[in-house]
C-alpha cells in the first residue's frame, strides 16, 4: 500500500474530493485507486478563521504500487507498513489472575484469553448496567455506593469520562487498542483522529462487548470480588484472597496481575502494610474549569463554529517564576463536570462528554504538578493521604457531595461567590458557592491563581470573570508507583503491578497498553 501525508481539504467536503485529491497527488487516474483508507486526519487552526482539515491516506492501486514507488521523490509518498499485533498461544492448568477491569485489566484479560489461558479477573465494583444505575443514583440524590461507582465497577474510571484515546506513547501496540475499540462498538474514526474520543455513551457499550469476548475465549469475569489479601509461600505469590457478596472466597494461583486503578485506597494500604515495595510518586490536583462552549469554539477558530467543525478543545501548560507549574488535562468539549467520589465523606470532581459533545459548556481539569517533597505527608501513601483529606474538607465546606465553586473572577479577587455568572455548573448532584481558598490548600490557590491569569494569554477567555472552577479534583492520576523490575514484576514474584493505579499509565490507551505489556510478561513465564 502507499501512503501519502498532508493531504488538505475544507471543513465540509465529501470523500470523493479525498480520493481526487490523492489521485492528483500520485499523478493517477482517481478510477486506478482500488482502495483507500484515512490512517490519520486533524483540523489545522494556525490560521484562523482558515479550517482545514489534514488527511494522511492509505491506498492500492489497480497496477501495484511497486512502480511508482520505486520512482517517487515526494516526502509526502511511502510505502504504508500495515501493524500486525500476534498472540502467541500457549496451554497450562494454572489460570491467571487479573484484579481490575478497567482499561489496563481489560486488555490484559483480552490478551490472555486470545492466547488460550481463560483468565479470572476480580472485580470489585458491578457490571456496566447495574454499574449505571448506581451512578445516576449518586449523581441525582447524593446516595454513594463505595464499591460500585465512578472509580469501581466494568470499564474502570474510563467509562465515564470523555472516552479520550490519544496518549503521548508511541507504543505500536496503540493501534491494536484502537482496533479493538471500534471492533467492540466505538465509532471507525477512532482509528484515524489525531484526538480520537467514544463518549461515556459508548464506551457503556464497548467494555461489554469487550468482556463477552473475553468471556467466549475461556475468560470469566467475577463482579462484586475484591482483593483482601495475596497469599505468598516467602517471596512466591501463591494465591489471592477476596470478598464477593459477603462472603470470603480463596483463588489459588501464581501469577497475578494487579490493574486495581488509581483509586483502591484500601488495597494500596493493605499492600503497603504487606511489605510489597511501593513509592510515593509526582502526581497533580486542582479544580474543574468550566466555560462555555461557544468562547472556547472562538478562541480557537477565531470565528463560531460551522458545520463540519467539532467542538473545539485546548491543551495548555505553563511553568510559572517561582517554580511552579500547572496544566490543563482531560479536556471535555460539550461536556460535563460529574461527582466522581468512591469513599463516604469526600468530593471529587471529574469531566466526562458523550460522543456528541453537545454540552453547552467545555471542561478541563486545571491541575498543579506536586512533587514527593511537596506533600505534607511522609511516606508511600502521603500523596494519598493529602488527597483525602482535601476531599474530606469540602465535604465539610458543602455538608454534602455537592462541590464548592467559585467563580474565577472571584477566586482571583479572594473573595467568595454569592451568585453565579454566564456559565451555568453541570456538576450533579449540584454546587455550593464559596471561596476555594478555604478548601484546597495554599500550594494549590497560589499556583491556581497565577496560572489562570498566564494561560489566558495562551487562550483568549480563560480567564474570564464568569468561568467556573469546581473542586477538587484529585482522581487525576495515581499517588503511588508500586514497584516492578525490568520482567514487570514486583519484588512479590509472581505479580506484576500494571496500569495507571500502579504508576505505570496515565489515560485509557496507555493503560490498556500496559495492560498488554503485562499479559505478554506472563506468557513469557508460561513454559
Amino acid at each position: 500500500m502507499i501512503r501519502i501525508r498532508d493531504l488538505t481539504l475544507p471543513p465540509e467536503h465529501d470523500q470523493n474530493a479525498l480520493l481526487y485529491l490523492a489521485a492528483q497527488a500520485l499523478h493517477v487516474r482517481a478510477s486506478d485507486i482500488t482502495a483507500l483508507t484515512i490512517f490519520r486526519r486533524s483540523l489545522d487552526a494556525r490560521k484562523k478563521p482558515l479550517l482545514r482539515w489534514v488527511y494522511t491516506v492509505d491506498l492500492k492501486l489497480r497496477s501495484g504500487e511497486g512502480k511508482l514507488l520505486r520512482q517517487n521523490r515526494s516526502s509526502k509518498i511511502s510505502k504504508a507498513e500495515p501493524y500486525y499485533y500476534h498472540i502467541p498461544k500457549k496451554t497450562s492448568d494454572k489460570r491467571p489472575v487479573v484484579v481490575g477491569f478497567g482499561p489496563a485489566g481489560m486488555f490484559a484479560a483480552l490478551v490472555l484469553a486470545g492466547a488460550g489461558l481463560r483468565p479470572i479477573v476480580l472485580e470489585r465494583g458491578e457490571c456496566a448496567r447495574e454499574r449505571q444505575k448506581k451512578v445516576e443514583r449518586f449523581w441525582r440524590d447524593g446516595v454513594l455506593d463505595p464499591e460500585s461507582n465512578v472509580q469501581f465497577g466494568e470499564g474502570g474510571a474510563g467509562t465515564f469520562s470523555d472516552g479520550k484515546l490519544n496518549t503521548g506513547t508511541k507504543n505500536e501496540r496503540g493501534r491494536w487498542v484502537l482496533e479493538q475499540f471500534v471492533r467492540f462498538g466505538a465509532q471507525e474514526e477512532v482509528l484515524y483522529d489525531a484526538k480520537p474520543h467514544v463518549g461515556t455513551d459508548v464506551l457503556f457499550h464497548v467494555v461489554q462487548n469487550l468482556r463477552s469476548r473475553v468471556c467466549e475465549l475461556g475468560g470469566e469475569v467475577r463482579f462484586g470480588a475484591r482483593l483482601t489479601a495475596l497469599l505468598k509461600d516467602g517471596d512466591v505469590l501463591t494465591g489471592v484472597e477476596y470478598v464477593q457478596n459477603g462472603q470470603a472466597q480463596r483463588l489459588d494461583c501464581s501469577q497475578v496481575i494487579l490493574a486495581i486503578g488509581h483509586s483502591a485506597r484500601d488495597t494500596f494500604r493493605y499492600l503497603h502494610e504487606s511489605g510489597v515495595p511501593m513509592e510515593p510518586k509526582p502526581f497533580s490536583m486542582g479544580v474543574r474549569i468550566e466555560h462555555e462552549q461557544e468562547l472556547i469554539d472562538r478562541a480557537q477558530y477565531g470565528a463560531p463554529r460551522t458545520e463540519g467543525i467539532p467542538p473545539a478543545d485546548y491543551k495548555l501548560s505553563v511553568h510559572l517564576p517561582d517554580g511552579s507549574s500547572a496544566y490543563t488535562f482531560c479536556m471535555c468539549p460539550g461536556g460535563h463536570v460529574v461527582a466522581a467520589a468512591s469513599q463516604t465523606g469526600g468530593v471529587v470532581t471529574n469531566g466526562m462528554s458523550y460522543a456528541a459533545r453537545d454540552g453547552k459548556n467545555a471542561n478541563a481539569a486545571l491541575l498543579v504538578t506536586l512533587k514527593p517533597e511537596d506533600f505534607p505527608y511522609e511516606g508511600a501513601l502521603g500523596g494519598m493521604l493529602w488527597q483525602e483529606e482535601i476531599e474530606r474538607r469540602a465535604y465539610e465546606v458543602s455538608g454534602s457531595y455537592r462541590a464548592p465553586a467559585q467563580t474565577v473572577g472571584d477566586f482571583l479577587a479572594g473573595k467568595a461567590t454569592e451568585q453565579l455568572s454566564c456559565v451555568e455548573p453541570t456538576y450533579r448532584p449540584g454546587v455550593v458557592l464559596c471561596d476555594l481558598h478555604d478548601v484546597l490548600p495554599e500550594k494549590l490557590t497560589k499556583t491556581l491563581e497565577q496560572a489562570i491569569s498566564a494561560l489566558d494569554g495562551m487562550l483568549k477567555g480563560f480567564a474570564d470573570p464568569g468561568a467556573l472552577l469546581t473542586a477538587p479534583e484529585t482522581r487525576s492520576s495515581s499517588p503511588v508507583r508500586i514497584l516492578r523490575g525490568e520482567d514487570l514484576q514486583s519484588a512479590v514474584r509472581g505479580l506484576y503491578p500494571c496500569g495507571e493505579g500502579a504508576g505505570y499509565a496515565g489515560g485509557i490507551l496507555s493503560a490498556a497498553v500496559d495492560g498488554m505489556l503485562c499479559a505478554e510478561a506472563v506468557l513469557r513465564d508460561v513454559i
